[in-house]
């Protein structure tokens, strides 16, 4: 989270985090969400192939705040397959690299986190995902591939559009 970082965020601007700095943050995050996020190609097709092959028991467990992901949800067109089965770290106890997002969307969906497949592009939320027990597949398309093998992922794709096929290939 933002305040987990207040020491580096402190040095960097030379003022303290306060409780108004931080609104100012999220407004003016908030704000170029809405106006600048576009959906990764492919996102669309992989979300709605997932959404039915696991009828419809498949979540979002996110490190973000709850506004946060609705909004890019709604912004992009997913936030019909997640209704209902969004996860914010700022709502468990911690928030990734811990797992408890992860275990919070298993038992919501009634599956043993060993039993889940979960999809990451940070080395955070890969180590969140192992923790967990989950398997981990990272989502590498800015050329993080190793960085996530690093952290855990046990197999790494490039394109929304592979995710899919190498499910039915595997």
């Amino acid at each position: 989270t933002v305040r987990s970082r207040a020491d580096l965020i402190e040095r960097h601007t030379g003022k303290p985090l306060t409780d108004a700095f931080m609104d100012e943050f999220y407004r003016r995050r908030n704000l170029r969400l809405e106006t600048e996020i576009t959906l990764i190609d492919g996102a669309l097709d992989a979300v709605r192939y997932w959404h039915i092959q696991c009828q419809g028991r498949i979540a979002v467990a996110s490190g973000a705040d709850r506004y946060k992901v609705e909004m890019m949800l709604q912004r992009v067109g997913l936030a019909e397959f997640f209704e209902g089965r969004i996860f914010s770290g700022h709502e468990t106890p911690r928030s990734k690299p811990f797992p408890d997002v992860y275990l919070a969307a298993a038992a919501h969906l009634g599956k043993d986190p060993k039993r889940c497949l979960a999809v990451e592009d940070t080395p955070v939320g890969v180590a969140a995902g192992v923790a967990a027990g989950a398997t981990v597949w990272g989502y590498a398309a800015h050329g993080q591939g190793q960085v996530l093998r690093d952290a855990g992922a046990a197999h790494v794709f490039h394109c929304m559009t592979e995710f899919p096929a190498l499910f039915d290939a595997g």
